[in-house]
């Protein structure tokens, strides 16, 4: 199976973007008409950040796309980038800070700290965290996909944790999807559009590890397989002041951070993720 599965990706990873953007787009509607619970989660969850249908059907085929585009991005050649924000980060080095990014599910979230590693990571690398596959066949894949020079990836567990941590000490950098949901015990409730959605108080950990700066950033999915453009943040000025030392508090800044980006785009935001979930236990995270 594994062999197969990776057969496959590698030969979907020599189709031009726009070919897999449009075979994206074709299997994200798919998706939305097999899928009556895909759907009403779909418009609960852009309802209740005050979008419209309207907005909730041009990220149908946006989250094909998220899928139909893995195989280049991971087994193929570089695809053409631009940055909006870079400087930010130029700015973070060069105070010899370690660099904490936080990034929604928007966009094209893997291609930020692929980005980042192709500009950056000769110099400072980056360390991204990822809960690895369930499957063995697809573990592998995954893994071996998204480690390159510049970028190592760190699994949900205690030694990623630890990773993650001394990589901020060594003035790195560490690549976070903070709107992802924990499991039971690592979160705190707070609100993400209006509602309590349990949210990670990782992030808030890691920046107390020591002299952390904190940006956020997106990819952008460029229109006709053009590409990605990364943009960047600055989360003070986005949250209006430093991150709380307050977990609850913490959470809740970062959630409104979050909000903050995904207004910049909202039809390639992933509504269809179970956000307001009630978390559990996991025995595989964090041990």
């Amino acid at each position: 199976m594994a062999l197969l599965i990776h057969s496959i990706f590698r030969a979907l990873s020599w189709l031009p973007l726009p070919v897999l953007h449009a075979l994206g787009w074709l299997l994200g509607w798919l998706s939305f008409a097999l899928s009556a619970r895909y759907r009403r989660r779909l418009f609960a969850h852009a309802a209740q950040a005050g979008y419209s249908r309207g907005v909730a059907l041009a990220s149908v085929g946006e989250s094909g796309k998220l899928v139909a585009e893995l195989p280049r991005l991971w087994l193929g050649r570089p695809a053409p980038i631009e940055w909006a924000g870079a400087e930010l980060i130029e700015a973070a080095h060069s105070q010899g800070a370690g660099v904490l990014f936080l990034t929604p599910h928007l966009g094209c979230f893997e291609i930020t700290a692929q980005a980042y590693a192709h500009r950056f990571g000769t110099v400072r690398p980056m360390t991204v965290l990822f809960r690895p596959a369930r499957k063995p066949w697809l573990r592998e894949l995954v893994a071996n996909a998204r480690s390159r020079p510049g970028l190592q990836a760190a699994p949900t567990t205690l030694s990623g944790v630890k990773q993650l941590m001394q990589a901020l000490k060594a003035g790195q950098c560490v690549g976070l999807l903070p709107d992802q949901v924990p499991p039971a015990g690592l979160g705190v409730w707070a609100p993400f559009f209006g509602r309590d959605a349990y949210t990670m108080t990782l992030s808030a950990r890691l920046v107390r590890a020591g002299d952390v700066q904190i940006l956020l950033s997106w990819g952008e999915r460029l229109s006709w397989g053009r590409g990605y453009r990364v943009h960047v943040r600055s989360f003070d000025t986005v949250n209006g002041g430093p991150l709380s030392v307050q977990p609850a508090e913490a959470a809740a800044q970062i959630n409104r951070a979050m909000e903050a980006l995904v207004r910049e785009c909202p039809a390639q935001y992933l509504w269809s993720y179970d956000r307001y979930k009630t978390p559990q236990r996991s025995a595989h995270s964090l041990r």
